[in-house]
């Protein structure tokens, strides 16, 4: 770790004060875009502060895995401590492992079985309610449909009717978490500004949804299997033997239920989208459907065995990662390759952009899921693709969202083909995830029903 070549990575140098930080603003993604092409390490400064862009598997495994001690979260978690406070998201050191490990058995293998059922009956109750030929906003479908399924397998709670109001508030929450991560906003979080009461009124509504279960868990008190109820029963066996406090619940409560519903509400969206713009595609996962399902809804063992509805799902998250960027803070200086990097360099990782590199993915922006064979996958480098991250902080629930993604893509597509709104232009939204900008709404075609 201990630098040795005294020079800094290569990158774009501005002809006046503030003008990566403008161009930033305009467009996050083509920002990154601009200094991935500087090279696999490429630098940037803003003010004082030392950016370092990585597009390379190998020294993305350093950060994750290899040297992952030396590095904490950056800016960008550490401001969304406003939302989330001390969650497994955004918390470090101890504390995080030890919250990490008291939530990891909620999503071993066995829990994420039982889950199936939940999954599938929430799937096949929303495509119920939709009608032939009507445009539906499928953003909107999605994050209703996921966030009951969150709230039930994990908190044994009834969220779905709220889905709306909690949309509305987490976009606004968004909003204003963009302009957190610009410099100096913390001067900013206790002025009356529109933006801070927007923020505040959000984070007030959330709130009340997360302490509304929180209590009606503490006046039912019993174990129901479930993460909640781990959470409670929980005691800190190495401090001073006291539970979680609301406060700590209501954290680790607002970071899953988000983690848990948001970003899969997002990648089954853009997967509906591709799958729209490639009927090819979507023929041979109506087929596979066909073939593996003859008519009846998914159960959990069908989830090996619907591999190319797995592919499908795989090749969405990698043109559109719900998280699109990964922010890190250097403890120590590094060497990184043949570049030496400062303490408080923050290192931007992005899925985005290494995920649509041609010399991992030839001809990247196709949508192309025979790029997931086993052989395909075996040749690539590991961190080539890693939607969901690495190393120690890799997303405990990934299995979780594999299931989720599966089973729902195949309960829905059972029944319905989507197709894209006329005139609708499809946006990108780099906020907190990679959402649609104006929702996406789609024309729903009923398939004929071959359930028995």
């Amino acid at each position: 770790m201990k630098p040795s070549t005294n020079r800094l990575p290569p990158g774009p140098r501005a002809r006046y004060p503030g003008q990566h930080l403008v161009a930033f603003a305009r467009d996050r993604l083509g920002f990154l875009r601009h200094l991935s092409a500087h090279g696999d390490v490429a630098h940037v400064q803003f003010g004082n502060q030392h950016f370092a862009i990585i597009n390379n598997p190998d020294y993305t495994r350093q950060i994750l895995v290899t040297d992952n001690r030396n590095f904490t979260k950056g800016r960008g978690l550490e401001r969304a401590k406003l939302l989330l406070g001390e969650g497994l998201l955004t918390s470090e050191g101890a504390f995080h492992l030890r919250q990490r490990r008291l939530a990891q058995p909620a999503f071993h293998r066995e829990r994420i079985d039982a889950y199936a059922r939940v999954m599938v009956d929430h799937a096949a109750r929303a495509r119920e309610r939709w009608v032939d030929g009507a445009i539906v906003d499928i953003h909107q479908e999605m994050t209703r449909l996921t966030l009951g399924i969150a709230g039930k397998t994990l908190f044994d709670a009834d969220v779905e009717g709220e889905s709306r109001e909690i949309g509305e508030s987490l976009t606004a929450a968004f909003d204003v978490f963009n302009l957190a991560l610009f410099p100096f906003s913390e001067l900013l979080d206790h002025l009356p500004l529109p933006w801070t009461l927007r923020f505040k009124a959000a984070r007030r509504r959330l709130d009340s949804t997360i302490y509304r279960i929180i209590a009606e868990r503490r006046a039912r008190a019993g174990d129901r299997g479930d993460l909640l109820s781990m959470l409670m029963a929980a005691q800190d066996t190495e401090g001073d033997g006291g539970r979680m406090t609301d406060t700590q619940l209501r954290d680790e409560i607002m970071t899953i239920l988000l983690a848990g519903y948001e970003t899969t509400a997002n990648a089954l969206t853009w997967t509906a989208y591709l799958l729209s713009q490639n009927p090819e595609a979507e023929s041979r996962l109506l087929d596979e459907l066909n073939c593996v399902l003859d008519g009846r809804l998914p159960v959990m063992a069908d989830v090996q065995r619907l591999s190319y509805t797995r592919m499908v799902f795989a090749e969405s998250l990698r043109l559109y990662p719900p998280a699109w960027v990964l922010g890190y803070r250097a403890i120590k200086a590094f060497t990184l390759a043949d570049y030496d990097l400062p303490a408080r360099t923050i290192l931007i990782i992005s899925p985005f952009i290494t995920q649509r590199d041609a010399r991992y993915f030839p001809d990247p922006e196709r949508f192309n899921p025979d790029r997931w064979t086993h052989k395909a996958v075996a040749e690539r480098p590991r961190f080539a693709y890693f939607p969901f991250g690495g190393g120690p902080r890799q997303c405990i629930g990934e299995q979780f969202a594999w299931a989720e993604g599966i089973l729902l893509l195949a309960t829905i597509g059972q029944r319905w083909r989507l197709r894209l709104a006329p005139e609708h232009a499809v946006a990108l939204d780099p906020s907190f995830t990679l959402r649609p900008r104006g929702g996406m709404p789609m024309i729903t075609h009923l398939r004929p029903s071959r359930l028995s």
